[in-house]
């Protein structure tokens, strides 16, 4: 099952990445489609006295479905004091000549298609929509319902109020509309909001495969630094083989506390710091799960120089050293956690002290087949 996964899933992230990328291309492609914007030039002219002042500027913005081509006209309001145009009685100020027209009306009130209907309707060959106030001159292309022949364009508040007011002092106002330039708007909100959510998105994973790369980083740095001082320390305890003719292992002499078995001839037996001495195959994994003495509760690794929360990580700490330490055992079973016999004081433990060790002990001692614990060797130091 694992080698099935693991060949599965590269071909899924690839199949679910090329469909990302997929809809990532047909949605570019839509928004550039309907995107596209053309700006308005306006030849505004009228007369201030015996004078004819003409404006000329690329001030306005084509509706996405309004008809692009030249419009010239009158500019015309609305009657009344509402100038949005969202009732559908609403009359214009219609030239007596017949001339071409073009309404000027306020955005607001109802929606562009609407506005526009009521203008086409009255005869408008034009429609310039000025933006809310407020906005000053910004203008955006509307969306609207397609007319034949009307052209469609938005200017901003400060030129159309600019325009309505000369219209309301009596001002014969002409407008001269023309095509202006394709501009390409290659995101639009929603293409945007998309790419800000797979961005964060995104972002957020990789933070959190760095983060736990870093997290796994520093504690496999903190365990091969820990697994360096805890050789240093077992090395700093005495190691010792008894002998026959040794106090230990007279049938009156104490057992080992961990295991509850007597010293016999060739036993291996580690002397911690507190003095106290057991079989070395009870006492390493004793020390690496607890960090104390098993009689007087000594913290051995404290002694030794080692600060490390013994309870934290317990079983990663004695795999890993069994594996630095090829003669430490892990004890399948702690049966002696709760049920230690009451500390005794011996005197014996002074006698170990009156036995140092002998010249021959620094060579590999006999396996300890009476105890009836597995061989573990002698740590090489």
């Amino acid at each position: 099952m694992t080698l099935l996964y693991t060949g599965t899933w590269p071909n899924s992230a690839a199949s679910f990445w090329l469909l990302k990328l997929g809809f990532i291309w047909l949605l570019g492609q839509n928004c550039c489609a309907a995107s596209a914007v053309w700006t308005a030039y306006m030849n505004i002219s009228f007369h201030v006295g015996n004078r004819m002042l003409s404006e000329l500027g690329e001030t306005g913005v084509f509706g996405r479905s309004s008809s692009l081509k030249r419009v010239a006209g009158v500019v015309v309001p609305p009657q009344g004091k509402t100038q949005n145009a969202c009732d559908p009685n609403t009359n214009f100020n219609r030239p007596r000549n017949n001339e071409q027209w073009i309404a000027l009306i306020e955005r607001g009130g109802c929606t562009f298609t609407q506005k526009i209907k009521v203008a086409s309707e009255n005869g408008a060959r034009g429609v310039i929509i000025y933006n809310f106030p407020g906005t000053g001159n910004q203008v955006f292309p509307m969306s609207h319902q397609a007319f034949d022949d009307t052209v469609v364009v938005m200017i901003g508040n400060l030129k159309g109020m600019e325009i309505l007011n000369l219209l309301r002092k009596g001002v014969h106002i002409t407008v001269m509309v023309e095509v202006g330039r394709k501009h390409i708007i290659w995101l639009n909100h929603y293409f945007v909001s998309f790419m800000i959510v797979t961005t964060v998105t995104l972002a957020y994973f990789t933070f959190y495969h760095i983060r736990r790369l870093w997290v796994a980083r520093n504690e496999d740095r903190r365990w091969k630094r820990l697994t360096r001082e805890l050789k240093k320390a077992f090395g700093q305890l005495q190691i010792r083989v008894l002998k026959e003719g040794d106090e230990e292992v007279h049938p009156n002499a104490d057992s080992c506390v961990i295991c509850f078995e007597p010293y016999k001839p060739n036993d291996t037996v580690r002397i911690l710091t507190c003095n106290h001495f057991f079989h070395k195959n009870c006492i390493d994994p004793w020390i690496l799960a607890h960090g104390t003495c098993p009689m007087c509760k000594c913290d051995i690794l404290k002694a030794l120089g080692i600060q490390m929360d013994i309870e934290d990580g317990t079983d990663s700490l004695q795999v890993l050293m069994a594996n630095e330490l090829p003669g430490t055992i892990l004890p399948v079973e702690e049966e002696t956690n709760n049920e230690l016999p009451p500390p005794r004081t011996s005197g014996k433990v002074t006698h170990v002290q009156e036995h140092p060790t002998s010249p021959n002990t620094s060579s590999q001692p006999p396996a300890a087949e009476e105890t009836g614990l597995p061989s573990l060797g002698q740590l090489d130091l």
